[in-house]
């Protein structure tokens, strides 16, 4: 992880001293002054792939969908691509009753209909799969029952949602790790929603931006009236992830969704692990899901 002072420098020098950290985790460093946000991207980030996903993110294409970076080229920190953006308001957590699920959803469609074809090339393939790997592989005790459970129903994925092979389907613009914590109202406070984090963006499979909502649905997690807003929304502004039959999408959500329960439950496996505790209720659901998705007739590879 590189140093807060030096990734604060990037958006001010002069208040090197005193950086607002938004986030601090494994795979990013963010940090605020003012009007501007500096992020340290992942340690090993592909740099040609990191270039043109920013290109993408400042593509007329793409206003009014992904918050447009600062144009500004900062210096690598520690040989991590470092990148400049407004600052946005994010989503009140305090205030689930107000979450933009609709908005998301919009937000969501539109990016899948952008054609490819129209914005910088080579596109870099959507990361939803790789995460997925990759959470697996963090699984701290894979004897333990409950990591039994999880590898069990990851093992019953097909090869492409395991990032082992090339996706059934037609491949769009994808975000790649939808969550309401990828959208901010720019200008801050009260300009439209935007997506954010171009990290995992690159062509793929656009069921997969659908997933996480999908999945918290499927677990009891997410009610069944902002789950159908949500679709509805998407469905509305043309999106095309649940096609060919709009009115039943799980043929196209179920493989996603059956995914991202199984990586969120392995990333709360290693959570619970590192912070030496038991599993909360909600990381058990996770975990219970799984269960119920091992009793599952296995997916076919496509």
């Amino acid at each position: 992880m590189p140093g807060r002072r030096g990734a604060c420098e990037v958006c001010d020098p002069a208040r090197a001293h005193a950086p607002d950290v938004l986030a601090e985790r494994h795979d990013g460093l963010v940090v605020r002054h003012g009007p501007a946000v500096a992020k340290a991207h992942a340690p090993g980030t592909d740099p040609a792939g990191h270039r043109v996903r920013v290109a993408v993110a400042g593509h007329p294409r793409l206003a009014g969908i992904l918050l447009p970076p600062i144009p500004y080229a900062p210096a690598p920190l520690d040989g991590r691509p470092v990148t400049a953006w407004p600052y946005g308001s994010p989503v009140d957590p305090a205030a689930p009753e107000a979450a933009p699920w609709e908005e998301a959803a919009t937000l969501l469609a539109r990016l899948h209909t952008v054609p490819p074809a129209t914005l910088p090339a080579p596109l870099p393939a959507m990361r939803g799969p790789a995460k997925a790997a990759a959470a697996i592989a963090r699984i701290p005790a894979p004897h333990d029952p409950a990591a039994r459970v999880v590898l069990a129903a990851w093992r019953g994925l097909p090869a492409w949602a395991r990032d082992e092979a090339p996706g059934p389907r037609r491949a769009r613009l994808c975000h790649g790790d939808l969550h309401l914590g990828q959208l901010v109202r720019h200008p801050a406070p009260d300009g439209p929603w935007l997506l954010i984090d171009i990290d995992d963006l690159g062509l793929g499979d656009p069921a997969w931006d659908l997933a996480r909502p999908a999945a918290w649905y499927a677990a009891g997690l997410l009610s069944p009236d902002v789950w159908g807003r949500f679709l509805g929304a998407y469905r509305s502004a043309g999106g095309p992830a649940v096609a060919p039959d709009p009115e039943d999408p799980w043929p196209q959500l179920d493989v996603p969704a059956r995914a991202l329960t199984v990586q969120t439950a392995a990333l709360a496996l290693a959570k619970s692990v590192a912070e030496q505790r038991d599993l909360d209720d909600v990381e058990r659901m996770m975990v219970d899901s799984c269960a119920r998705i091992t009793t599952l007739p296995p997916e076919l590879d496509a």
